[in-house]
């Protein structure tokens, strides 16, 4: 099982490109596990329209996922922080690297207010482990044979690859995309390193 350490991250350089969407399918050969408490390790890019024009961001992130909250510390490619992001029930804080600090019901808004750019915490806590919701229930996302598209929560979500994960599979690379109606699409690729499991 792969260890998270900050430091060991590396930068990504893409652009990200969706394809069309799919049903969602189960793994073969039985079920996989959810994990509530779990930390991931990757590589971060970002496209985004502000004032009518196309900006672009990457760097890497740490996410450390419990039960009932979640901490997001996103890095520019040399290691510097930029922000760190704890969400709880009802509330989503971010602390950026000036010290200043900003409060909002949701991460996705906050993110959106503060960086730009909305990076959608509630679906990625199922998504970085290749799983979609569907209503009250958790169903896995895709096979690892190959890329699985879908919809969820307004994006477009799609594992375009896969990695062993001890005796299961982790999603490698996740592209998501997002019509932003003011200006256009927004596109995040997140890669996954490294991951520790804390079940």
């Amino acid at each position: 099982m792969a260890t998270v350490s900050r430091r060991s991250f590396l930068l990504l350089g893409a652009a990200v490109a969706l394809g069309g969407c799919a049903g969602v399918a189960p793994l073969p050969g039985g079920e996989r596990a959810y994990r509530d408490t779990v930390s991931f390790g990757g590589r971060l890019s970002v496209r985004y329209p502000q004032d009518g024009k196309p900006q672009s961001v990457q760097g890497k992130f740490l996410w450390a996922q419990r039960r009932e909250s979640t901490t997001i510390e996103l890095y520019s490619p040399l290691g510097q922080t930029l922000a760190r992001i704890a969400i709880e029930p009802g509330r989503a804080t971010l602390e950026a690297a000036g010290g200043s600090s900003r409060a909002a019901a949701t991460a996705d808004a906050l993110t959106e207010e503060t960086l730009g750019w909305p990076l959608p915490v509630d679906g990625l806590r199922y998504w970085l482990q290749g799983f979609v919701r569907s209503g009250e229930h958790t169903l896995v996302a895709a096979a690892p044979e190959g890329p699985e598209s879908f919809r969820s929560d307004g994006w477009r979500v799609r594992v375009a690859s896969w990695q062993q994960a001890g005796s299961s599979a982790l999603p490698k690379r996740i592209d998501l995309e997002r019509e932003d109606i003011a200006g256009g699409p927004i596109a995040l690729r997140l890669v996954i390193d490294d991951w520790r499991s804390g079940d």
